[in-house]
């Protein structure tokens, strides 16, 4: 069945497609997990970490897309962009969390990501050691393990002080500053949690966080779980009330009115 948000796209064959990538990532980084692997820095002054896993992992998911979708056009993380004809691109993160994967703690994932006409309308992260994946299409966010399929809903949370708050890292917001605002909000939470990447996204998606704040995001990091987020109920937008596409700083909330909460925090 065709949907008009997926562009047309046969709704099945976008989830099938979403679900084949997260197998043929697994399948390259799962073995790789806690191996000892060889991890390079693609920075000269700083560290931002690769590894064989986050290549040939969106080196698979690469050919998969080429293969059933050859028009459409393919940005990720490791690999030169592919340009497409139309309307639709396809986001991949291999290993969202490259940190946690070389350090041994499962929070790391797949990313992988629709757009239509830049806006992202099917998305999926995927945490092969847990088991875990968690999909969205339009109108639907779900979470799958082993044989169980259940949907996801976003917490009621609409306050701040009774709010779950998780980033990556407090270093994120060590720049243009923004530490200031990063401290007034965490003050303002019932806990803050930190290090756990895309899968903190997955976890608000599920009912668990409240809240995700982070800075400096690639278009990779956050795109593909836009889809996730906004089908289960939840807002995300910029610092600055944008979309989030495009990464930047990004705000994620389980209601519009935490979210309303968090932004008047930090435009304070």
């Amino acid at each position: 069945m065709t949907d008009t948000s997926l562009g047309g796209l046969d709704t099945e064959l976008v989830r099938r497609t979403l679900l084949d990538a997260a197998e043929i990532a697994a399948e390259r980084t799962l073995p790789r997990f806690r191996s000892g692997l060889a991890v390079d820095n693609k920075l000269t002054d700083g560290f931002d970490p690769v590894t064989e896993a986050d290549r040939e992992a969106e080196r698979a998911i690469r050919e998969l897309l080429g293969a059933r979708f050859p028009e459409h056009a393919i940005i990720g993380e490791e690999w030169d962009d592919k340009e497409g004809s139309g309307r639709f691109a396809w986001i991949i993160d291999p290993i969202d969390g490259t940190r946690a994967f070389i350090t041994g703690v499962p929070v790391w994932g797949t990313l992988v990501g629709l757009t239509v006409d830049g806006e992202a309308v099917a998305g999926l992260m995927a945490q092969p050691f847990t088991g875990e994946i968690y999909l969205s299409l339009p109108g639907e966010a779900s979470y799958y393990r082993a044989f169980d399929k259940e949907p996801l809903r976003t917490s009621k949370v609409t306050e701040l002080k009774h709010a779950k708050l998780t980033t990556t890292s407090p270093d994120l917001f060590e720049r243009d500053g923004l530490v200031e605002p990063w401290n007034r909000l965490r003050k303002k939470v019932l806990t803050t949690r930190y290090g756990l990447d895309c899968y903190g996204y997955a976890l608000m998606s599920a009912g668990h966080i409240d809240l995700v704040v982070e800075a400096g995001l690639k278009d990779v990091d956050i795109c593909p779980l836009i889809p996730l987020i906004e089908n289960a109920g939840g807002v995300i937008t910029t610092w600055d009330g944008g979309r989030a596409e495009r990464g930047g700083n990004c705000v994620a909330a389980a209601t519009p009115e935490l979210h309303a909460e968090a932004m008047a925090v930090l435009r304070r």
